[in-house]
C-alpha cells in the first residue's frame, strides 16, 4: 500500500462517525514489536520518542533526530502494512525543523506525525525530576501549518497539547487544541496524567470542535478502549506497553538463568521459539530448535 494511501485510509478511519470502537495503536520500537502488533490485530503502530530513546540509551529530551525515527519507520514497514504514527515531540522547537521531520518521515513511510506544544528541550510528560513547560501557542500553529505545506494530505497531522500536564486548566487546553485544529491539524490529543480517567472523560465532554480526539491512556490503564470510545475518542494509543513487557520479560528470563543456570522454558518464564524470532525478518525461515 502506498504511503499516501495509508494516510488517506487512516484519516478516513479517524473521521468515520459510524465506528463502534476507537482505532487501536500500539508502540512499536522495532520490527519485532511491529510483527507482534500486526498478528494481534492492532490498527496502527506508534513510534514513541520515549521507546526509541530508551532503546538507544538516550534521555527522552529532544536528543532524537528525524533520521533516528525514519530508520525505525523503515524497519516497521518491512514486516507490516499497518499505518505508522510517529511521535515527533515538539519537532525540534522550530518551524524549519518541523518541515524536516515531515519531509523525512513521509519519505520513510510514515502515515502520520504527532507534534506537541512542549517547550524545547522537552521533558517526558510523566517526569518527576523536571517540570513540563509549554511552548507559545503560535509556534505549534506554525509547525502544524508547515507540516501541512510539506506533506499535503500525505501525512495525518495530530496536534498534541501538554497544557493539562503543565498544570493549566481545561479551558486553556481546549483553547490550544482549537487553535491547532484551525491551523490544519487532522486530530487533537489533549494529554492527561490523571490516574482516575475522569479528566479524560471530561476532555471528551468538553470537545466539540469536530476533528477526532486521540487518547494516550498510559496514566489511566483501567479505562478500557471501549469506555474511551464511548467518551468520544476515535484513536487510543498504547504508547510503550510492549517495551515495558519486553523489559519485564528480559529481566525475568535473566533472573531465571542466574537462579537455575539455564534458559529452560517454564510456566513462570517461557521463551518464544528460536524459529519464531527468525521468521520475523524471514517468514520462510525454519529452525532446528
Amino acid at each position: 500500500m502506498a504511503d499516501d494511501t495509508k494516510a488517506m485510509h487512516l484519516r478516513k478511519a479517524l473521521d468515520d462517525s459510524e465506528r463502534k470502537h476507537p482505532l487501536l495503536a500500539i508502540g512499536a520500537v522495532n520490527a519485532l514489536a511491529a510483527h507482534v502488533a500486526a498478528e494481534s490485530g492492532f490498527d496502527a503502530l506508534w513510534v514513541s520518542g520515549l521507546e526509541v530513546s530508551a532503546a538507544s540509551g538516550l534521555p527522552d529530551a529532544n536528543v532524537l533526530g528525524p533520521r533516528d525515527l525514519s530508520d525505525v519507520v523503515a524497519s516497521l514497514g518491512r514486516v507490516t502494512e499497518l499505518p505508522v504514527v510517529v511521535d515527533i515531540d515538539n519537532a525540534g522547537g522550530s518551524g524549519r525543523t518541523a518541515e524536516r521531520f515531515a519531509y523525512d518521515l513521509m519519505r520513510a513511510g510514515a502515515a502520520a506525525v504527532c507534534v506537541e506544544d512542549s517547550a524545547y528541550p522537552k521533558c517526558n510528560s510523566f517526569a518527576a525530576h523536571r517540570a513540563q513547560n509549554l511552548a507559545d501557542r503560535d509556534l505549534l500553529c506554525e509547525q502544524v501549518g508547515r507540516i501541512r505545506k510539506i506533506a499535503g494530505d500525505g501525512l495525518v497531522v495530530v496536534a498534541r497539547t501538554e497544557a493539562l500536564i503543565a498544570g493549566e486548566d481545561m479551558a486553556s487546553a481546549i483553547a490550544r487544541a482549537e487553535a491547532y485544529t484551525e491551523a490544519g491539524a487532522d486530530a487533537v490529543l489533549i494529554h492527561s496524567k490523571d490516574a482516575t480517567g475522569e479528566q479524560a472523560r471530561a476532555i471528551g465532554r468538553a470537545w466539540s470542535h469536530g476533528v477526532p480526539l486521540v487518547s494516550v491512556p498510559t496514566a489511566f490503564p483501567d479505562l478500557s478502549a471501549a469506555e474511551l470510545g464511548e467518551a468520544g475518542f476515535h484513536l487510543c494509543i498504547y504508547a510503550n506497553q510492549l517495551s515495558r513487557a519486553a523489559l519485564a520479560g528480559m529481566r525475568a528470563a535473566a533472573r531465571q538463568f542466574r537462579c537455575g543456570g539455564s534458559f529452560r522454558s517454564t510456566v513462570a518464564g517461557s521463551l518464544a521459539e528460536v524459529g519464531d524470532l527468525m521468521r520475523v525478518g524471514e517468514p520462510e525461515a525454519l529452525s532446528c530448535l
